[in-house]
């Protein structure tokens, strides 16, 4: 099958003022799961370019916050309730500076980001898999109880057991592939909402893999 970037969803990006094509994933999933709320506090991972910001700021209002967290700078945004924070979410201070920027526990933490392909089936699968577990350590110490978090991943051997980490933490895991998914990829979207159980810091060094 034959790449296209520039597809449907890139010029109706465009056309409406969206960083990215991505802001009609998560529009799609906000209908079906509700997973951020007016006023709630937002963590997005992997922002860049800040797609999914957009769309979270609109939610959440301007009685909420959204915290963005990337790698890559994210250009600043006009909503004063969103926030980036340039940072390796895998550093082994992520999840401290991310709370301290935040100012309270997040109510929601959604994550669209994806590794950089190697082209090399197993290579690219780990990376992805260490993203998922990256995103679910920050959200079981970030998230107030009941909290939610919206994860891709990728269909392969290891989807499963990662949908059996979530489940340790969250009461409800639904999934789904929106439409504005590029045709022939392999992501599917997760949503764990109701977290139960939190990881506190000084836990436990294989508590949820970490």
């Amino acid at each position: 099958m034959i790449y296209k970037p520039r597809d449907a969803y890139f010029e109706k990006a465009k056309r409406e003022g969206y960083r990215s094509r991505a802001a009609y994933k998560l529009l799609e999933l906000q209908k079906r799961f509700r997973i951020i709320h007016p006023g709630d506090r937002v963590v997005d991972l992997g922002a860049a370019p800040g797609g999914w910001l957009q769309i979270a700021a609109k939610l959440t209002g301007p009685r909420g916050k959204v915290l963005g967290v990337d790698l890559q700078p994210i250009e600043p945004f006009g909503p004063v309730n969103v926030i980036v924070l340039q940072l390796d979410i895998t550093s082994a201070d992520a999840r401290t500076r991310i709370s301290d920027a935040l100012g309270g526990p997040a109510d929601a933490v959604i994550s669209d980001a994806a590794p950089k392909l190697t082209g090399i089936r197993a290579t690219d699968a780990a990376r992805a898999l260490e993203l998922n577990l990256t995103a679910l350590r920050i959200a079981v110490e970030v998230l107030r109880p009941g909290g939610s978090l919206l994860v891709k991943g990728f269909a392969g051997p290891d989807f499963e057991t990662f949908v059996q980490d979530l489940k340790r933490y969250f009461r409800s895991i639904q999934r789904t592939k929106p439409e504005a998914t590029r045709k022939g990829s392999s992501e599917i979207y997760i949503a764990a909402k109701d977290l139960y159980r939190r990881r506190d810091r000084g836990a436990d060094e294989g508590d949820a893999r970490a």
